[in-house]
């Protein structure tokens, strides 16, 4: 008896499970930072809702706090998002170029996030973001 229990009790986990994972959004983020003699040059942040289903297994989530009902847009662009640091753990292409004319040096480096897909989860309180591979 106890173990119809349980049986019962982990399909209705696991098909609460599958229905979150299949009611959130895909959405396509890229992200470029340039970096130009030490100061920031320019940051963009590109997102957009994907058109067609993203293939892949969902990866590590970050779980931010959604209490003031935000964008994921407004979310994400806030200068105290732990979204940026969590993207740069992810893997970010570097491009380096390292100048010196008239005994002046100049550089420039170039960090970008490949437009990769990401599962969005919104809920009351929070949202889950997890990148597919």
């Amino acid at each position: 008896m106890k173990k119809m229990r349980v049986k019962k009790l982990l399909l209705l986990f696991s098909l609460l499970f599958y229905s979150l994972a299949l009611n959130a959004s895909e959405y396509l983020i890229s992200y470029r930072y340039i970096v130009k003699d030490l100061i920031l040059y320019n940051e963009k942040f590109y997102l957009s809702k994907a058109m067609q289903k993203c293939k892949g297994t969902p990866q590590e989530a970050i779980v931010l706090d959604n209490s003031d009902n935000k964008t994921l847009k407004e979310l994400l662009s806030n200068v105290d998002s732990k979204f940026i640091p969590y993207i740069h753990k992810l893997g970010l292409h570097v491009q380096h170029n390292s100048v010196t004319k008239n005994m002046l040096n100049s550089s420039t480096t170039i960090l970008t996030l490949k437009t990769t897909c990401f599962k969005v989860d919104f809920n009351d309180l929070f949202v889950r973001i997890a990148p597919l591979k």
